[in-house]
């Protein structure tokens, strides 16, 4: 088998690789009987020459490698893909989304086989790759640095400038925050965990939902929360999970409380369509309303967080809500809400999210592909056919695909 790793050619250039020179030298050690090349690219956060360094050829194209594999992160463009070939990379588009629609004409007309990395999945439906952590630590750094941006009381470097995470926590940690400060959290997967980690690496407390809600402090805190705690039966039952995943419509947002004391809100939970919007518009016009800056990580445009009317840059990453309005304004409008809703925050740190994604690559996809696919993993994450098809259980995008 011979795999290759695929220059990033989506604009704006996306600086991750999904294994580093360290990982693609493991790879080889593991699995002897595996060719490996690397495409050479100027854009990478990690240059050629430290793949050489670790013995890993790199090529000015993989159109002449004759690659089994390639390997790349986010969209390959239409006309670099490589007819005949499988490919792994995210794809967005088994959400029929439109602006990739195209994308995935292109890659049935080429006869690719497309292997989605959001569509790994074990046998209990948990995905097994991602960098939704890396999400949530940068959304949770933004968050801070939106707020001294705002008050004009300190300023932190974009995470993008940072050398890795170590100098970008150690940047945060100077961060002037008030000394009664609450920050709330929502989620508990890899997204809200990660800004978990951030936050708890810059020293802050973290304290129970009641605490939060009901007590002052003398210190910068934080409470996290699950769906359980921001939701509940309209009918006043118990929360049931299952129930509540199935068919969330006979629950509404308990949000409300947790918005008239805190200062900044982290979004780093998953949002299922159908379930209650966290708050509303017409809840950011109550005179009690507390929040100052909202980190939206989930970025779901128009949807649970209200106040995010559009994805932000990595350069301009902050806009302002004015709740009255219900328009935009500037990011530092004291009567406004501070809104970051970069919507591909993992970039920021290129070098750390690389290495994280490329460890949960070498541990639970490499071996399925050079070993055998067990559980049907891979194949249940398979989009498209060599032979210029979708596969059986993406059938329903025949029409997203006719249309492009």
């Amino acid at each position: 088998m011979k795999i290759g790793i695929v220059r990033e050619g989506k604009v704006p250039p996306d600086q991750r690789v999904p294994l580093t020179p360290d990982q693609c030298a493991e790879l080889k050690r593991l699995y002897p009987e595996v060719e490996l090349v690397v495409e050479s690219s100027e854009v990478r956060r990690i240059a050629d020459e430290e793949y050489r360094e670790a013995g890993i050829d790199v090529v000015d194209a993989l159109q002449a490698e004759r690659c089994d594999v390639l390997l790349g992160v986010k969209e390959v463009p239409t006309h670099e893909l490589i007819e005949d070939t499988t490919y792994l990379f995210f794809s967005h588009t088994y959400k029929l989304q439109p602006y990739n629609a195209k994308l995935l004409k292109t890659i049935v007309d080429k006869r690719v086989k497309l292997i989605d990395y959001e569509l790994i999945k074990r046998p209990n439906g948990r995905r097994v790759i991602g960098f939704g952590r890396w999400a949530g630590i940068v959304g949770a750094y933004n968050g801070i640095r939106a707020w001294g941006l705002r008050h004009n009381s300190f300023a932190l470097p974009r995470a993008i400038d940072c050398n890795d995470m170590k100098d970008m926590v150690a940047h945060a940690k100077s961060a002037d925050l008030p000394s009664n400060m609450k920050i709330v959290l929502t989620g508990g997967g890899r997204v809200g965990m990660g800004a978990h980690e951030l936050l708890s690496a810059l020293g802050l407390r973290e304290v129970h939902a009641g605490a939060f809600l009901n007590e002052g402090f003398h210190e910068a805190v934080f409470t996290r929360l699950d769906v359980q705690d921001y939701n509940a039966r309209n009918d006043g039952g118990a929360f049931s999970m299952n129930e509540f995943m199935s068919d969330p419509t006979g629950y509404k947002s308990t949000f409300a409380p947790f918005a008239r004391v805190a200062d900044m809100y982290i979004a780093g939970h998953y949002w299922a369509e159908g379930s209650p919007f966290l708050f509303t518009r017409e809840d950011m016009k109550s005179e009690d309303w507390a929040v100052e800056v909202v980190a939206d990580v989930s970025c779901d445009i128009d949807g649970p967080v209200a106040c995010t009317l559009r994805p932000s840059t990595i350069a301009d990453p902050l806009y302002g809500y004015e709740p009255i309005g219900e328009t935009e304004c500037d990011f530092n409008d004291p009567k406004g809400i501070t809104v970051m809703a970069v919507d591909n925050l993992p970039c920021e740190l290129p070098r750390d999210a690389s290495h994280g994604f490329g460890q949960e690559l070498m541990a639970h996809v490499i071996p399925l592909l050079v070993g055998g696919d067990r559980d049907q993993m891979l194949t249940n994450a398979m989009e498209t056919t060599l032979e210029g098809t979708l596969a059986t259980k993406f059938q329903y995008l025949q029409d997203y695909i006719d249309q492009a």
